[in-house]
């Protein structure tokens, strides 16, 4: 069973680093969230180590563009890892072809630019559905539209046997007060179907083995027994520890608000109906990070 705790500083001396997720725990797509920034000020103060793991498609040169939009300081994190940058080391080893279909909005066309880090990276260039040998979803045209509206066109992909890499497994989001679908909505409704989805970010192992190097990185040899994951997706930050063998925080005010009645902190018995509903056990779970 979970224990719920008042504070990060509860249980943070146990632990040298977090993997931290972004969206609904440090800002909420709009602006930063001021609890969540002070406790991990606090944290990185007394020495510990700031990973943030994010499920965005955007490489980590423009996730840190975000949080300067979002006014996250500096002093609140030490490196990031996202699933885009995993997508697209994968993308650009050929993993779905050279000729790919984008699905996904104008501002993620950051994506495609060319991967400096890899020797001899595949030649990608973006095509229409009819000539693609792959498709690469950054997330969807109309992040309000049902994604059912992409069956027709998955169908045919489909039919060709055409691969999804997914760069963001995230099925919503909430942008302020508002839901958003994700990218990881579309590569379900493709699996569906009946096609092939590839996911690089939580829950899945790419992203995981990306942050560990970025940990190391900055000098620091941690032990997984001595990582905290903390996220408010169930199906994603706390099912990726899980998978990971890591500690977790679950953040029950970010998208199970609602479900687990969280004002300040949730209701017990609804946050215990809701992670017995979703068969998850995180160790630790707050209203919100502060």
């Amino acid at each position: 069973m979970t224990r719920i705790i008042s504070s990060l500083s509860e249980v943070s001396s146990q632990y040298d680093a977090l993997f931290v997720d972004l969206w609904g725990c440090v800002h909420n797509g709009v602006k930063a969230l001021p609890g969540a920034v002070s406790a991990l000020q606090e944290y990185r103060a007394g020495g510990g180590k700031v990973v943030l793991v994010t499920n965005s498609p955007r490489p980590r040169a423009g996730v840190r563009k975000q949080l300067v939009h979002f006014e996250v300081p500096d002093d609140a994190w030490d490196t990031i890892a996202t699933s885009g940058d995993s997508a697209r080391s994968a993308m650009f080893r050929g993993a779905v072809g050279e000729k790919v279909w984008h699905i996904g909005p104008p501002t993620d066309l950051k994506f495609f630019e060319p991967l400096k880090l890899l020797e001899d990276p595949a030649d990608i260039r973006r095509v229409e559905l009819e000539d693609a040998e792959g498709m690469v979803c950054t997330g969807p045209f109309d992040s309000l539209a049902d994604p059912a509206v992409m069956r027709p066109r998955f169908l045919l992909a489909k039919q060709r046997g055409l691969k999804l890499l997914c760069a963001n497994p995230d099925i919503v989001v909430d942008r302020g007060d508002v839901r958003e679908w994700c990218a990881g909505a579309l590569a379900q409704l493709y699996t569906e179907m009946g096609g092939e989805s590839l996911y690089f970010g939580k829950p899945h192992p790419p992203v995981y083995d990306l942050a560990r190097r970025r940990l190391s990185e900055l000098g620091t040899d941690v032990p997984d027994s001595r990582i905290l994951a903390i996220g408010d997706g169930i199906l994603t930050d706390i099912a990726g520890a899980m998978g990971e063998d890591l500690d977790s925080l679950f953040i029950s005010g970010g998208l199970a608000a609602a479900e687990t009645r969280t004002s300040q902190q949730p209701d017990p018995e609804a946050l215990n109906d809701y992670l017995e509903k979703e068969m998850s056990s995180p160790t630790y779970t707050i209203g919100h990070l502060r």
